[in-house]
C-alpha cells in the first residue's frame, strides 16, 4: 500500500478524518523534505522543512527546549509532534517511542516520521511512497527525510551541508535553513505549482536566549512565496541584522541638501545662523541634519527613536510632506521653493 492509497482509506465514513470538521476541507498532506537537529554545544534543537504546498510550518515542525525535535509528514498526523516529545521527556528511547505509536496507528504507511533526541539517539521512519522517490537518512545529530523527492540525492546534499557546518560558530536556524536549500537546489520536491511553504522552528534552553516560556528563538512561517526558501533566509537575515540584508550607505544628494533648507525654515537645522552656506558639505545628510529630522519628527509626534521606534534620520513621503504642511502654515512654503528652485532643475 503506498503512501496515497493509505490516506485516501481515512475519507471514506466512519474513518478517522471523518472525525475531523467538515469545515477542513483540505487532507492534511505534507509531501515534504525536512531535517530536524540538535546542537550539543548550544543546547538547541530544531526542524526545517519546504513543500510545494500551503503552509507547511503548521503541520510538520516540533520543538521542545531541552527535548528534542520531530517532523511528522507525508499524511500528517500531528499528534506525533507532542507524542514523541512527551515520551522523549519521561525518558523513552526515540526508537521504542516510534515503534509504540506506529503500532497504534492503522496509517502508518501513509506516514512519515523523525525525531531526535538532545543525547543523539534518533529514529525515522518511512512508509511505502508515491510513484517518487521517499526516503531518509541520519548523522548524530540530525535526521532527514523525505518523499515524493526528485531523488536520494537531495537528502545526501541536505545532510553534507549540515555535517560541514558541525562545530561552527553559527546558531542552529542558520544551518539547517542552509542545508534545507542544499537540498532544494538539486531539485528537492519533485512537484512543480505555485503554492510553495517553508518553515524553521528553533527552540533554546539556555537562560535569557528566548523571551518565551517554551523557549523558542526563532519561528518563521513562509505560509506561500513562489521561492519559499529565499523568503525564509531573507526573514531570517532581517530579523537578525544579518550584515548584508541591507544596503548601508551615507546618502549625499541635492534632494539633502533641499531637506537642509526646510529644516532651517522651521527653526530645527543650524538655528544660530540666518542664512545656510552650500559648503563642500551641503548635500550630505549627516549627523546634525539627522538630529534635525529627529527633532521635527519628535515636534509632530511622528516618532523618534526614542519614542514610537522610529529609526533614526527616517526621510519618507509622508515627512516630507508633513515638512510642506508645516512651511505652508509658518507662511514659508513659496521662499523655501524659490529657494530650491535651482537644486531641482534638470540641466541634462
Amino acid at each position: 500500500m503506498n503512501l496515497r492509497r493509505a490516506a485516501m482509506m481515512f475519507a471514506i465514513p466512519g474513518s478517522l478524518a471523518a472525525q475531523e470538521p467538515a469545515s477542513w476541507r483540505d487532507s492534511l498532506y505534507f509531501h515534504t523534505f525536512s531535517i530536524a537537529a540538535i546542537d550539543p554545544r548550544t543546547g538547541e534543537s530544531g526542524v526545517a522543512v519546504t513543500t510545494r504546498v500551503a503552509c507547511v510550518g503548521n503541520g510538520v515542525p516540533w520543538v521542545r527546549k531541552g527535548v528534542g525535535a520531530v517532523a511528522t509528514q507525508a499524511s500528517t498526523r500531528t499528534e506525533y509532534g507532542n507524542e514523541l516529545l512527551d515520551a522523549l521527556q519521561r525518558g523513552e528511547a526515540p526508537a521504542d517511542a516510534l515503534k509504540r505509536l506506529l503500532a497504534a496507528d492503522s496509517g502508518f504507511q501513509a506516514r512519515q516520521v523523525g525525531v531526535i533526541a538532545m543525547d543523539g539517539r534518533s529514529a525515522q521512519h518511512t512508509g511505502t511512497g508515491p510513484n517518487a522517490w521517499a526516503g531518509h537518512r541520519a548523522g548524530k545529530t540530525y535526521v532527514t527525510q523525505g518523499n515524493i523527492l526528485v531523488g536520494p540525492e537531495v537528502l545526501e546534499a541536505v545532510a553534507k551541508s549540515f555535517e560541514a557546518s558541525e562545530g561552527a560558530p553559527r546558531h542552529l536556524a542558520d544551518r539547517l535553513i542552509d542545508a534545507l536549500n542544499a537540498g532544494h537546489v538539486l531539485g528537492g520536491d519533485k512537484r512543480h505549482g505555485n503554492r510553495q511553504s517553508a518553515a524553521v522552528v528553533v527552540a533554546d534552553p539556555r537562560p535569557g536566549m528566548s523571551r518565551r516560556t517554551d523557549g523558542q528563538t526563532v519561528n518563521i512561517n513562509v505560509c506561500e512565496h513562489p521561492e519559499p526558501l529565499e523568503e525564509l533566509r531573507r526573514i531570517y537575515n532581517s530579523v537578525s541584522q544579518t550584515l548584508g540584508y541591507r544596503t548601508l550607505q551615507v546618502f549625499s544628494g541635492g534632494d539633502v541638501w533641499q531637506l537642509k533648507i526646510m529644516l532651517h525654515a522651521l527653526g530645527h537645522y543650524k538655528k544660530g545662523e540666518p542664512t545656510l552656506t552650500r559648503d563642500r558639505d551641503a548635500n550630505l545628510y549627516n549627523a546634525e541634519a539627522i538630529a534635525a529630522v529627529d527633532a521635527f519628527r519628535g515636534a509632530e509626534r511622528m516618532g523618534t527613536p526614542q519614542v514610537g521606534g522610529s529609526p533614526s534620520g527616517l526621510v519618507d513621503d509622508e515627512l516630507v510632506a508633513r515638512l510642506w504642511a508645516a512651511l505652508e502654515k509658518a507662511g514659508k512654503a513659496n521662499d523655501v521653493r524659490r529657494a530650491i528652485l535651482e537644486t531641482v532643475m534638470i540641466r541634462r
